[in-house]
């Protein structure tokens, strides 16, 4: 099975372009050290996925626990090609936790959260429901690994009202309560994507139902929470220029549009989940624009840019803080962004169009506060190449990631470590 395969109807083509990416490459590479030093880092392969059981193109990020085991998702591969959730300890050694079976979920595209007990929780893309149902194979779930390594579908997608396709993760709020987003379902089984709270007792409520207009369509990234219960995401798609918007959705579960992307230098398509500060100022990627010939950064591309890192205020005023050039840079980020105490940010690029491209096969990048790039590392197709997500961080500054392709085959994933 291939991103073809999968139900993602709910997306509009461009989502399903970005969603490709994401699936076609996944890396996991440090970086250079949070001081910000200039010297060029060292990368570490941690585990050559063989596209076997032990999983196949890991397109999401990893989380790390206290004992310096990695946690993540491969889409396929496992025992039967839907996928598995991994662990990878400080050796390299990797034990796979799950392997999907289609009824419990197949696909997964999105990083794990790990609660204080060791509970993993993720999504799958499909999967959950019996075959030929209303999305083939199902239309994804919210699934939880408890330590032993039992699987338990917490709620399985209908496509209908309560959302469908998940491609993002979900995240937890002090009462073990669980919210996340749907690319898909909501006004219907192909639009335009729901944010949604799961409680303690599998009870799902839709929070807000995209209409696809200006309020947004098919949000890929998840949702981050604030103190007082609002929640902030983005979508790639909707708005007046159909380039995506930032939002805002109160504990009432009424929707704000902070920003509508315009697909110009202020960036449009806006992917993963974004960061928020103190201040209350968010932070994302826009996978196009920044008036850069979209030719520079991919082939066969007919819009503009090779996209932005970008600020949006608490008014709703965006700030571009990096354009992307897509030569020594490449372009095309979308996998969200890490950032450091110091206010550093850290991402990776790849073309959203599949494979390498003329000008390589993706990077880690890192943004100082002052707004100067820096290449932290270029993939290559023997050591890994396409990363899809974002990456993390160790208390030395070592940058973890997936990369989605490359290692053995132009299949299989590679996992690495970059040190500086």
């Amino acid at each position: 099975m291939r991103i073809s395969d999968v139900g993602l109807v709910g997306l509009s083509s461009r989502t399903r372009a970005t969603i490709l990416l994401l699936i076609a490459t996944v890396l996991l590479v440090p970086a250079l050290a949070a001081s910000g030093a200039s010297k060029k880092s060292s990368y570490i392969v941690l585990h050559k996925f063989t596209g076997g059981d032990d999983g196949e193109q890991p397109v999401a990020g990893l989380i790390r626990d206290a004992q310096g085991n990695l946690y993540g998702t491969a889409q396929f591969g496992g025992a039967f090609g839907y996928g598995t959730v991994f662990k990878l300890d400080a050796v390299g050694k990797e034990t796979v936790l799950h392997t999907f079976t289609g009824g419990d979920g197949l696909w997964p595209l999105a990083a794990l959260v790990r609660d204080d007990a060791g509970n993993l929780y993720g999504t799958t893309a499909d999967g959950g429901t019996p075959e030929g149902g209303a999305c083939i194979h199902g239309c994804g779930t919210v699934f939880k690994i408890d330590k032993a390594g039992k699987e338990t579908v917490l709620h399985a997608f209908t496509g209908g009202a309560d959302g469908g396709y998940p491609a993002a993760g979900v995240t937890f709020d002090a009462a073990g309560n669980l919210y996340g987003t749907t690319t898909g379902g909501g006004k219907s089984q192909s639009c335009c994507g729901v944010v949604f709270k799961l409680d303690k007792n599998r009870q799902e409520t839709v929070l807000y139902t995209f209409t696809g207009g200006n309020d947004g369509n098919g949000p890929s990234g998840g949702v981050i929470r604030d103190r007082a219960g609002n929640l902030y995401g983005s979508t790639g798609g909707g708005g007046p220029a159909n380039g995506g918007v930032v939002f805002q959705l109160d504990p009432a579960g009424k929707e704000t549009v902070l920003y509508s992307f315009t697909k110009g230098a202020d960036g449009g398509w806006p992917s993963g989940t974004l960061v928020r500060d103190r201040a209350g100022n968010l932070y994302g990627e826009a996978t196009i624009g920044g008036n850069v010939r979209a030719s520079a950064c991919q082939s066969g591309g007919s819009d503009n840019g090779c996209g932005v890192v970008f600020k949006v205020e608490a008014s709703g005023k965006e700030s571009v803080l990096y354009t992307f050039k897509g030569r020594h840079d490449q372009g095309l980020p979308n996998g969200g962004l890490l950032r450091d105490r110091a206010g550093n940010f850290y991402g990776t690029t790849g073309d959203t169009v599949g494979g390498c491209s003329p000008f390589g096969c993706g990077t880690v990048f890192k943004l100082a506060s002052d707004g100067t790039e820096s290449v932290l590392h270029s993939f290559s197709v023997s050591g890994g190449d396409q990363p899809f997500a974002g990456v993390t961080m160790d208390e030395s500054g070592n940058i973890y990631g997936t990369t989605s392709q490359g290692g053995y085959y132009s299949c299989d994933v590679v996992a690495a470590q970059c040190s500086s």
